[in-house]
């Protein structure tokens, strides 16, 4: 059981606000191209329409998921939570 300061202290840790980000695909694109960009360009991603997105916290991939709508907006569905040692995998050298 927690006492009543740890309780107030998680409190304040569950309510500190968090940036979610769904990332629909990837591409690489030349310098020249992604200048020339216009409003109405279209940008070809890599991910097919029925792949899962995937749902990063503060820039840290932690679940993946499928695009819904709901009442005229997008949302995710969440299909898999990344595991713990999936987690601390992101935190070493990127390739």
């Amino acid at each position: 059981m927690l006492t009543d300061e740890e309780q107030r202290k998680l409190e304040l840790l569950l309510d500190i606000p968090l940036k979610v980000s769904v990332v629909l695909g990837r591409t690489r694109r030349p310098i020249k191209e992604v200048l020339g960009l216009t409003p109405g360009a279209i940008v070809e991603l890599s991910s097919l329409v029925d792949e899962p997105v995937e749902v990063l916290v503060n820039g840290t991939l932690v679940a993946r998921g499928e695009v819904v709508v709901v009442n005229e907006n997008f949302g995710v569905r969440i299909t898999s939570i990344i595991s713990p040692a999936e987690r601390v995998e992101q935190l070493g050298p990127k390739h």
